[in-house]
């Protein structure tokens, strides 16, 4: 049983593109204001109580295993921290966050996403500017700019955290790690995935040559998760 968690503002279609192929049963969890789960209440943005909701889920259908992507990283990574037996194997994609809240321009470039939200076709041109040149994703810059007309709370409140205040306790988690980051997204430096690999006692870090890996490597990306979760 493997659980999956999305990153903050992902389409339905991209939230399950981590889950594609693995063996076994996939649960895909969908947060608050995502899909067609109802919006956030007032204070819900923050790695507690999302990774609260998360585990949760996970104690609900058994999962063993569970791959996270960006805001989901970070909340599998508070729940390993402080659960660190739950899960057999964990899968870190594009992790944004360790102990220490986001640099100055990932904080910035999610500020003119917030000040976008209201404006959709500003948001949709935000979107698409930072998509990989020449990349395939047919309207994912119109669905994801959707996505982000509800997440306006979030935009601002979780580029100023991080998912833990220490990242020592991570040493003791018994999983197997898989964590992958990307050289060139602004949003999800490779410094914090080799921090993040680095803190756990049993991990392996991938570091795919691209922006956006999720869309220029899915292929190369799903035989991965594959293998590490088969």
């Amino acid at each position: 049983m493997t659980l999956v968690v999305h990153g903050l503002g992902a389409t339905e279609g991209e939230a399950r593109i981590p889950s594609s192929g693995l063996p076994g049963t996939r649960v895909v969890v969908t947060l608050p204001g995502h899909g067609k789960a109802p919006d956030a209440p007032p204070g819900y943005w923050n790695y507690a109580t999302i990774a609260a909701d998360v585990l949760a889920i996970a104690d609900e259908v058994e999962a063993t295993r569970a791959v996270g992507v960006s805001l989901g990283a970070g909340a599998l990574t508070r729940i390993a921290a402080e659960r660190p037996d739950r899960f057999e194997r964990l899968a870190l994609l594009l992790p944004a966050a360790l102990d220490r809240p986001r640099d100055v321009a990932a904080t910035w470039s999610f500020e003119r996403l917030a000040d976008a939200v209201g404006d959709p076709e500003e948001l949709r041109k935000l979107v698409a500017a930072d998509l990989p040149p020449g990349a395939e994703v047919g309207d994912y810059a119109e669905q994801r700019a959707a996505a982000l007309m509800r997440l306006e709370d979030a935009l601002r409140e979780l580029p100023e955290q991080a998912p833990l205040a220490d990242a020592a306790p991570l040493s003791s988690v018994g999983s197997d790690v898989l964590v992958v980051g990307a050289t060139d997204d602004p949003l999800h430096p490779a410094e914090v995935a080799k921090a993040v690999a680095a803190a756990f006692a049993r991990a392996r870090l991938e570091i795919f040559p691209s922006p956006a890996p999720m869309l220029t490597h899915r292929r190369e990306l799903r035989g991965l998760l594959v293998d590490f979760l088969g």
